[in-house]
């Protein structure tokens, strides 16, 4: 089996569809105003974001974006931050990673593999830190 879509609640759809668009190159498939758009990814994986008043997810919760290597994940990482948005420096952790904040109130992982004698972290996922202020 094979999971192939996600549907998320964001508080603000036209935003976090940018964010996306721009830094992790999906695609809007469809839209209704600024309510609902349908994203896919190069693997074919619909994101669906949904508006909703609040969004609350686990501190925890993130979706992730893997980078072929540390160099793309620095990019990344350069760009955001350039942008204004609040990206913490990316860390050997489980992997070569670093989280962010989108628009719409999830947090979103940009890493890339690292051997397991670079990791500081467990293998099974590190720990989640939101970048502060």
């Amino acid at each position: 089996m094979k999971i192939n879509h996600l549907n998320l609640t964001v508080t603000d759809v036209p935003a976090t569809r940018n964010f996306l668009e721009t830094y992790f190159g999906l695609t809007c498939i469809g839209s209704k105003g600024s309510g609902f758009a349908a994203m896919f990814d190069d693997d074919g994986f619909l994101l669906n974001l949904m508006k909703g008043k609040d969004a609350h997810y686990p501190k925890t919760f993130h979706i992730g974006f893997p980078q072929k290597n540390k160099q793309q994940v620095d990019e990344v990482n350069r760009r955001l931050t350039a942008d204004g948005f609040e990206a913490g420096l990316p860390k050997h952790e489980h992997a070569y990673t670093f989280y962010v904040p989108a628009p719409g109130g999830f947090l979103v992982e940009v890493y890339c593999p690292i051997a397991k004698e670079e990791a500081t972290g467990p293998s099974t996922g590190g720990s989640v830190e939101r970048p502060t202020s």
